[in-house]
């Protein structure tokens, strides 16, 4: 049975066909995505080589971050075909034509063009070469952390940290964009900044931006404060500081950014506190245990046989006291957006609330 609903869908998609066939097939963008996956805007599609095969390599826009998936042309054509059904545009390009379909609730139109003076064939992508990293990774302070070896190799055994950290410095840059990123100068706080991976990952990239990073990472164990200050002298990031202590005890000035990743409990309510308080352009949480509203509350009769389970009883007290977050930073100004993020820990709490506070 066809998952289609109009015949210029199902038109569209042996068009796509026909040029995956015939070599011509350049790019596809299906756009006006409105599926299940809220945050989801579109979808572009190309053609790459990967390990000496040609497959496809999907790329898809959401709101706060980019998620690259690569498909051989079986597969990568089921999921065109249920994509085509949810989104409202689609634009296909090839070698000497342009395809666009466009639809509302009661029709579909394709318009059919050609392209003028082409005279090379499309190219395939090699997609052998290393993704598109937003850290060097020659860079000195990987090495010092030991996520590098001497030949700046990525060290097996931290390469899920070295994701994480591109996948964090990814999700901060696209936030940044959106605030005022003219600005030179920027205060920055780690609440919990542990070993410093993020810490100094942050340092770096807004240094290769031409910026001014002052950022003080605040951490409770005494060995990481001294061990990631030793590595910050050594490697000449001299506005990088760190500080004995926690977010009650460490009070800055002047606040443009605050961060703080699995902070337990209410720390990550008073990190958002002092964000609101000096007026923080961006604040960026990704909540851990949530001990305090838990034991408070009573479940009603008709939800006892649902909550009576503790794991079921725990995901009702974070989402409500990570909604209650996000509500408060919507009341103060901020746009407020909660999401899934890669977990930085090996730990299943891997929700993140980015608050921006675009500042005029």
């Amino acid at each position: 049975m066809s998952v289609f609903s109009f015949e210029q869908e199902q038109q569209f998609f042996h068009e796509i066909k026909q040029m995956l066939n015939q070599q011509t097939f350049e790019r596809l963008i299906l756009s006006q995505y409105k599926g299940e996956l809220t945050q989801l805007e579109k979808i572009t599609f190309r053609v790459v080589e990967l390990h000496g095969k040609k497959q496809l390599s999907a790329l898809y826009h959401h709101t706060t971050q980019d998620v690259t998936k690569n498909y051989s042309f079986e597969d990568g054509l089921e999921q065109i075909a249920v994509l085509i059904t949810q989104c409202k545009q689609a634009n296909l390009f090839a070698t000497h034509q342009e395809i666009q379909l466009k639809k509302n609730k009661k029709k579909a139109m394709l318009n059919m063009g050609k392209k003028h003076s082409v005279t090379t064939a499309p190219t395939v992508q090699a997609h052998d070469r290393e993704k598109q990293r937003y850290v060097q990774q020659g860079s000195a302070f990987l090495k010092e952390l030991g996520i590098t070896d001497e030949k700046a190799q990525i060290i097996p055994s931290m390469a899920r940290k070295w994701k994480q950290i591109n996948k964090f410095i990814e999700i901060f840059a696209s936030a940044y964009e959106q605030i005022d990123a003219e600005q030179k100068e920027l205060n920055i706080v780690d609440f919990g900044s542990g070993k410093g991976y993020l810490t100094f990952a942050l340092y770096d990239y807004l240094q290769e931006q031409q910026k001014v990073p002052l950022i003080t990472g605040v951490e409770l164990r005494r060995n990481l404060v001294e061990f990631c200050q030793n590595v910050a002298d050594k490697v000449h990031f001299n506005h990088l500081d760190f500080f004995e202590g926690d977010v009650r005890s460490y009070q800055p000035e002047k606040l443009d950014v605050m961060i703080a990743l699995h902070a337990c409990d209410i720390a990550t309510d008073f990190a958002i506190h002092t964000g609101i308080r000096l007026n923080a352009s961006m604040i960026m949480c990704a909540p851990c245990c949530h001990k305090e509203l838990r034991p408070q509350l009573h479940s009603p009769e008709v939800l006892q046989p649902m909550l009576q389970f503790g794991i079921h009883a725990g995901q009702q007290a974070e989402m409500l006291t990570d909604t209650l977050r996000a509500l408060l930073l919507k009341a103060y100004g901020y746009e407020t957006k909660v999401f899934e993020f890669v977990s930085l820990e090996h730990t299943s709490k891997n929700k993140m609330i980015l608050a921006l506070n675009a500042k005029t």
